[in-house]
């Protein structure tokens, strides 16, 4: 077996012993007519009814960089037919360990294959030699199972720009066993064959464009290997009339039971011959022989034919990812939980409690700020802050509703947030906060920031409140001036984020400040506003109207404006202008404080220590005014609409009068006509 008949991930090294079993070309498959299937739309309905297992395409997204890269170039993935280097002087001392692997995610990198074995130098040269077990190490930088998930769908979700409309997430089971194995499909432009050599190698990306949620060339395997030791993957590419399918294995049972001390990927390509309309197999039969044979020992599917029927739902194009020996938890079980529900995916034994009294329990831990550590399908519904109407997440054969998260809070507030760093502005960003419509029965707070449209923080708790301050404030953002992690559950901690969270802090602390009051907790301290030269006095308490997407604006927007720009509470009580420029945003009011009657309007009893307070009365003056601008405006309004009537009015008496004398004028001109004749 020569050097080109496996992909070698790690090196330019040579390739070492593989164990390679022969088998033979399937009659009627390789050569024979490609079959497709006609209709996309018509599968992804049989997905959704039949729960048909699928599987997700990995664009490289996330392609963290290696830190391991040095001498790791594209010359490194082997190319078929050469090898990149004369390896005839090089050579390891590694000693089969075929120690079965630990089911255990966090104990499996535990196994002893001789990494102390020599490598010998040729021609002054060493080259960088990544062991298997950096698959497992790399993966641990996902703690949490559905991060992991959430890497994969970020692929299909920047695949939308390539035309993508759905990516599926399933249950199948590994053939050979019965074991259950996680497939995650979409329907995007596919991986050609050095694509997916890209994609399965470490620090590769070409992603480019800026709102590509992957960039660093790691998602992929740390994602993968995070959820179980093994995936296989399916794509389908067309391009320019040449129509290509890859298989690729990445298998980190493969790694340890064979003894290898680099990775390997086993990988077969095919491209469609548009003449003979047949498949043929590419790169040569001698390297498609044994990476089939390696493909066919290691993955879920024992024949070729078997490999080949995988290719039947994706369609013209697209990418399926099928997961398997799952890792297990510390009670033994699959660490995925396919059965309490038979439309989700849960982490098993992972149901948080929380502390709350008996009577508010329910509540809060059926709550979503609850329920998404442990259920995918509430984790999916709130990943991505804005999802195109022609994209679907279909889970388990049903498709996730999109969860806006601004749409739980009640008496929203908009801030204007521009971080500064040496004297210019780093960005800006407008963060929306109130209180949760459960509260204040829900113990939950924290901010939902976002970057590139995904989710990176659910929920995070910036205070820890003492004596319920902050309690039920939750905010939600999108900051894409500072850089998320490469597991994509937390920020790079720069300075600008440290502002950031900073700012999020005073904003939770002013806001709670202001507005507890509205929703039953007792208002500790006095607010006094801050008088400026060109402004009267009036309450910094923001009027208890829950603020509505489609109602229209107070009055002017200069008027509106005119009330909150740029005024922010201090932690003294007293209002001021913020230096870092943030600005509270009003939008889209309508103050139909008459009789209650706008829907978007929610006015609150005060009770009898509120109306002692200070802020409390001018709150209650300053709506009066407002009822008494509404009045004379709506009076006005009607005196404008009756005298538009009037007019009309008098506009058809003059259309008619018009008619009758252009009629006049007709019949003259025709008596007219008539005496001359």
């Amino acid at each position: 077996m020569t050097l080109t008949d496996i992909v070698d991930l790690s090196s330019d090294d040579e390739l070492g012993e593989v164990d390679v079993k022969p088998v033979k070309l399937e009659p009627g498959l390789v050569g024979r007519k490609l079959q497709q299937n006609e209709n996309n739309n018509a599968q992804l309905v049989k997905y959704q009814k039949s729960k048909t297992p699928c599987a997700i395409r990995e664009s490289e997204e996330n392609r963290s960089s290696n830190a391991l890269s040095t001498g790791h170039s594209s010359s490194s993935i082997l190319d078929q037919g050469q090898s990149p280097v004369d390896d005839t002087g090089l050579s390891y001392t590694s000693p089969l360990s075929p120690a079965p692997l630990c089911r255990q995610f966090w104990k499996a990198g535990n196994y002893n294959d001789g990494i102390g074995s020599k490598v010998t130098i040729q021609n002054g040269k060493n080259y960088l030699h990544v062991h298997p077990m950096f698959l497992h190490s790399n993966a641990t930088s996902h703690k949490w199972a559905f991060g992991a998930i959430a890497e994969l769908l970020d692929n299909a979700v920047d695949e939308i720009q390539n035309g993508a409309t759905f990516v599926i997430v399933d249950k199948t089971s590994n053939p050979k066993d019965g074991s259950p194995a996680l497939l995650i499909q979409d329907n995007g432009s596919g991986m050609d064959p050095e694509a997916m050599r890209r994609c399965m190698s470490f620090g590769f990306s070409d992603k480019k464009s800026k709102s590509a949620i992957g960039q660093y060339g790691n998602g992929f395997k740390t994602s993968t290997m995070r959820l179980g030791a093994d995936v296989i993957v399916f794509s389908r590419h067309q391009d320019k009339r040449v129509l290509t399918q890859s298989i690729g294995l990445l298998s980190y049972t493969f790694l340890a039971q064979t003894g290898h001390d680099r990775i390997v990927v086993p990988m077969v390509d095919y491209e469609f011959n548009t003449s003979t309309e047949t498949l043929e197999i590419m790169h040569g039969t001698e390297h498609f022989m044994s990476n089939l044979s390696m493909l066919l020992q290691w993955s879920p599917y024992s024949t070729e034919a078997d490999l080949l029927k995988q290719f039947n739902d994706i369609g013209a194009h697209g990418t399926k990812v099928i997961i398997y020996n799952l890792w297990f938890s510390d009670d033994g079980n699959v660490e995925l939980d396919f059965d309490t529900d038979s439309e989700d995916i849960r982490i098993s034994g992972d149901t948080k409690k929380v502390n709350a009294t008996s009577k508010w329990k329910t509540v809060n831990e059926e709550h979503i700020a609850n329920r998404f550590h442990y259920s995918l399908r509430v984790y999916l519904s709130i990943l991505y802050l804005r999802i195109p109407e022609t994209f679907q997440i279909v889970l388990r054969g049903r498709v996730v509703e999109h969860h806006n998260i601004a749409n739980d809070l009640k008496f929203p507030e908009f801030i204007l947030y521009k971080p500064q760093m040496g004297g210019s502005v780093e960005g800006q960003v407008i963060t929306t906060i109130g209180f949760l419509k459960e509260a204040p029965h829900v113990s939950f707070h924290g901010f939902n920031v976002y970057h590139k449209n995904r989710l990176i923080l659910p929920f995070w708790q910036v205070v820890s409140y003492l004596d319920s301050r902050g309690r039920g404030v939750v905010g939600v953002l999108e900051a894409n001036f500072v850089e998320p992690s490469h597991n994509k559950q937390d920020f790079e901690k720069t300075s600008l984020f440290q502002k950031l969270e900073a700012r999020l802090k005073e904003m939770t602390w002013e806001y709670w400040d202001y507005h507890c009051g509205l929703i039953g907790y007792q208002v500790k301290k006095k607010l006094i506003p801050q008088v400026s030269s060109n402004r009267t006095p009036h309450s910094c308490v923001q009027q208890p109207v829950t603020l509505g997407q489609s109602s229209p604006a107070v009055g002017s927007k200069k008027a509106a404006l005119g009330r909150f720009e740029q005024l922010v509470p201090n932690s003294q009580g007293r209002m001021k202008r913020k230096e870092n420029g943030d600005i509270p945003l009003v939008k889209n009011v309508k103050a139909k404080l008459i009789d209650g009657r706008s829907q978007n309007v929610q006015l609150v009893n005060p009770t009898g220590n509120q109306l002692k307070d200070e802020e409390a009365v001018n709150l209650m003056q300053e709506n009066k005014k407002l009822r008494a601008k509404y009045l004379e405006y709506e009076k006005k309004g009607e005196e404008l609409n009756l005298k538009v009537t009037q007019l009309r009015s008098e506009i058809k008496e003059l259309d008619d009068e018009y008619s009758r004398m252009m009629s006049e004028l007709e019949s003259l001109e025709t008596v007219k006509e008539e005496s001359g004749v």
